[in-house]
């Protein structure tokens, strides 16, 4: 074994895979057409095998070996299979590559392969009904469907619904595996695939770096973060064991499963052996009346979760503290009406206001509560203007993840706040420029009496009786 390519061995019980009677293969979601993490990490590649078979792994482009490693499996006890896992040298963008297994026993050898690979950033998109709403269901869907052929470096992944009582080790499902965009994948039906959000953060993210994304759709609608939560991220919030047999809640006014942990065990933790770039998440609707006031605590253990889970998962490839951005919850309510999520948009950002914060280091927001739709055909809590979160979200990702240190990629700071009791005045004295927009006369709103001096912007708010 050498340079920084290293095949593992690993044995399971049968029992644990749904693999056919020739285990030989990839896991699950390789398939051609995917895209594979570039440098500075290398891409984990994973299969199954008999046990005292050897197995040589070899990536190559046009004749030319670029990668070339082989590895003997292990013996076992039980009947089963072992499992071969190959961590490659990192690779700059580009392709396309084949990529090649071979078992070999005796004069016994046989060879799969994966054609049309690249090596790009693979971003990780997760969360409920706003993530899974697919570009069909968006403002300007026909224009936007129209546009797909013109990104044929993108690659898509969509992971089926599927629930599980344990963590699995591989996907037991797949709904969409890696394609190139269409129309037709793009815009399959309403919150089925492909996710808006995550198509259009991912073309934005190509259109400025010019090199291949993949993109990972892991999501269901109507679902609380306690199921996308390991035992462990949900135990460091007090949510232990026997919290559902307590708590009928978790079974009760959602669409979608709550289980805890049973969504982390069938659509996340098999895929914590591939090696991503980061992850962007939608969600916090399912919460707004479940454990509400643990949210501070669940959303930051969740992610903490994850990130040591894929860290280990991936041999330590994928980032320990990657990029994780999440999109802050629309109202759906009529602007005469009460504001809805004010308590789980606060404590979306671990009662800070803002991120990245100290409990949640390495994260970005899209600010969305001035994107309410009113008049959405899927529900008003089903905003159709994606394109505004998208793009908000990769302005925090090239800000943060890319390196564009200048890029404005968060809304405007409060540098000073006066409450004035006696004239039921509020102060705000900012340090940014402010461009006002007058929304409604009922509405807390900033004037247009603001002046522009060395302090910053000042601006007075005020409720219109």
């Amino acid at each position: 074994m050498d340079g920084a390519l290293g095949l593992y061995i690993f044995t399971v019980a049968a029992s644990t895979l749904s693999v056919s009677e020739d285990v030989f293969g990839f896991a699950s979601y390789f398939s051609d057409h995917m895209v594979l993490q570039m440098k500075p990490a290398g891409a984990v590649i994973w299969g199954y095998t008999e046990a005292g078979f050897n197995v040589t792994v070899t990536v190559s482009n046009k004749g030319k070996i670029f990668t070339k490693k082989m590895a003997k499996t292990t013996a076992q006890r039980l009947v089963g299979s072992a499992i071969w896992k190959v961590i490659l040298d990192p690779m700059p963008p580009g392709g396309p590559f084949l990529v090649t297994v071979k078992k070999h026993h005796d004069e016994q050898e046989k060879s799969i392969v994966l054609k049309d690979i690249w090596f790009g950033d693979v971003w990780f998109c997760s969360g409920q009904s706003n993530m899974e709403m697919t570009v069909l269901q968006i403002m300007n869907a026909t224009e936007e469907l129209a546009m797909a052929s013109h990104y044929p470096h993108i690659r898509l992944f969509t992971v089926a619904h599927k629930q599980s009582p344990q963590e699995l080790e591989d996907l037991s499902q797949i709904s969409l595996q890696w394609a190139e965009p269409t129309a037709g994948n793009l815009g399959h039906g309403d919150f089925t695939y492909f996710s808006a959000v995550c198509w259009l953060y991912g073309r934005y993210l190509y259109d400025k770096l010019g090199y291949p994304i993949g993109l990972v759709q892991s999501t269901w609608g109507g679902t609380p973060i306690e199921a996308w939560s390991s035992k462990r991220a949900l135990r460091k919030c007090g949510l232990s064991e026997d919290t559902k047999q307590k708590h009928t809640d978790f079974t009760d006014d959602l669409t979608g499963p709550s289980f805890p942990s049973i969504l982390w065990n069938a659509m996340i933790h098999p895929l914590i052996n591939m090696t991503i770039k980061g992850v962007i998440w939608y969600q916090g609707e399912a919460n707004a009346n479940l454990h509400t006031d643990l949210y501070n605590c669940t959303f930051p253990a969740m992610i903490e979760d994850w990130r040591n889970s894929f860290h280990e998962g991936s041999q330590a490839q994928t980032e320990p503290l990657f990029p994780f951005g999440f999109v802050q919850l629309s109202s759906d309510k009529n602007p005469t009406e009460e504001v809805t999520f004010p308590e789980i948009r606060w404590h979306q950002t671990a009662d800070y206001g803002y991120a990245p914060n100290p409990k949640m280091p390495n994260t970005f927001m899209a600010v969305a509560m001035d994107l309410g739709d009113q008049t959405s055909p899927f529900g008003r809590i089903h905003p159709r203007y994606k394109q505004d979160v998208a793009y908000r979200l990769h302005l925090g990702a090239r800000a943060l993840v890319y390196g564009e240190s200048k890029l404005v990629y968060q809304g405007p700071f409060p540098y000073q706040i006066k409450v004035h009791q006696s004239k039921e005045l509020i102060s705000i004295t900012y340090k940014q420029k402010l461009y006002i927009n007058h929304l409604n006369s009922s509405l807390f709103e900033v004037i247009n009496t603001c002046n522009y001096g060395k302090m910053g912007t000042k601006c007075v708010i005020w409720r219109e009786s």
